[in-house]
């Protein structure tokens, strides 16, 4: 298996999709770089006193100096359980909040949430979407609304308004102009129901020996094929398209799911026992962040030839050392589930926040929005005790806040 390592093989990994092209609840089958990336936000630099006027500060107590861009004022406007709020993703149900999912947003502003079930109409949907928006928003910081809109199997909202979109493995055989093409219709369609964040494209790579036995991707046609360059291709042209209407999109399923046989939404001890760091499996991720895709969500595998003690999600490795490293990636990291999915189900629910917080990860998708509020003071207990985690946790919510204030998510008037 042919693999690079360190920065210049990731580059040589892009190099060689961009010469091929000639120029995730993550997803459940019952509901149904670039040294500088085109996707990462800039974090702007807090304004603080030199070293030696620096007072000592617990992670709970505002800036001495007074904030003064709009980012900035808004971070320090937020309370310790507001900020933790931020990194956590809440699943509710499609077709609008249920009584409980409704008191949990309310009450706890999760700076995102995910669709979860089959939708129903565009018209709908737009109404329920409203209602959700307003029940999250806090100081006006709008949530992340997002949905598993990939197509085939996998395509959440598909009522009447929206077009049925075709499965990975039809859209592989599009050119990428028009797959680009296709998806700002579709993205024109989220966006219009109130859904912001699309977790797709899957730029996951399944041999064609592994086939539908790969239980996540080959057996629901989530893939683009068994070859990374064409995969890059179709990865980034599905970022694009998606971006032009004002979608952010999601790559998925880093370091890759395509060489596993079990599904972690219904199976636990999923190990991938193949891919190494520097791989050349990892092209097509390199594709869609240099495309300018907005997260990049990392999964719950454990990869034994990375890190054999981590799942994905929870290990450093995988996170700062290849994503923020080997990569450069410096946008926002989101998990895949680990609200419902059977793989993290022996992991207490705080520790999940905490576990991939503490490992350099930045937004946690729980499907169960029921875990919300343990997450969430999970991440505050944490960061009282430790000021290291508290960094990270200002640093997530940083990151967070730059990509909502790009895509018109906070209101600074």
């Amino acid at each position: 298996m042919k693999t690079f390592q360190g920065v210049r093989g990731i580059t040589a990994i892009t190099a060689a999709a961009l010469l091929l092209a000639g120029c995730a609840d993550s997803s459940s089958p019952t509901a149904g770089p670039s040294t500088a990336p085109s996707s990462s936000v800039p974090i702007p630099p807090t304004d603080t006193p030199p070293p030696s006027t620096q007072p000592t500060q617990s992670p709970s107590t505002p800036p001495v100096t007074p904030p003064t861009g709009c980012l900035d004022q808004k971070l320090a406007g937020l309370t310790p359980r507001e900020r933790a709020a931020q990194l956590i993703m809440t699943g509710i149900s499609a077709t609008g909040m249920t009584a409980d999912e409704r008191t949990v947003v309310r009450s706890r502003k999760p700076g995102g949430v995910l669709l979860m079930g089959a939708g129903g109409s565009l018209s709908n949907t737009r109404t329920a979407m409203a209602a959700a928006t307003d029940a999250a928003t806090v100081d006006g910081i709008k949530p992340f609304v997002a949905a598993d809109q990939e197509g085939g199997k996998i395509q959440r909202l598909k009522g009447s308004g929206f077009d049925r979109i075709p499965a990975a493995t039809v859209q592989a055989g599009w050119s990428p102009q028009k797959l680009t093409g296709q998806a700002t219709v579709w993205a024109k369609q989220l966006k219009q129901a109130g859904v912001n964040l699309d977790l797709a494209p899957v730029a996951d790579v399944v041999p064609k020996s592994l086939g539908d036995d790969n239980a996540p991707i080959g057996a629901l046609d989530r893939g683009y094929g068994s070859t990374p360059g064409p995969i890059g291709e179709h990865v980034a042209a599905f970022v694009k398209g998606m971006d032009g209407a004002g979608v952010m999109t999601s790559v998925k399923h880093f370091p890759g799911l395509g060489r596993v046989r079990g599904n972690t939404d219904f199976s636990s001890g999923v190990v991938d026992t193949v891919t190494v760091r520097g791989d050349a499996d990892l092209a097509p991720f390199a594709a869609g962040i240099k495309a300018g895709s907005d997260l990049v969500m990392v999964s719950t595998v454990t990869y034994t030839k990375i890190d054999k003690t981590n799942r994905a999600v929870f290990s450093p490795t995988v996170i700062q050392g290849m994503l923020r490293g080997d990569l450069q990636y410096d946008g926002v990291v989101i998990t895949d589930d680990v609200g419902a999915a059977a793989e993290v189900a022996s992991v207490p629910a705080g520790d999940r926040a905490t576990l991939f917080i503490g490992a350099g990860g930045d937004v946690v998708i729980t499907a169960k929005a029921s875990l919300t509020s343990t997450m969430i003071d999970a991440v505050v207990a944490k960061a009282q005790q430790d000021k290291g985690f508290a960094a990270k946790v200002e640093a997530s919510v940083r990151r967070v806040l730059a990509l909502k204030q790009s895509r018109g998510l906070v209101s600074c008037g």
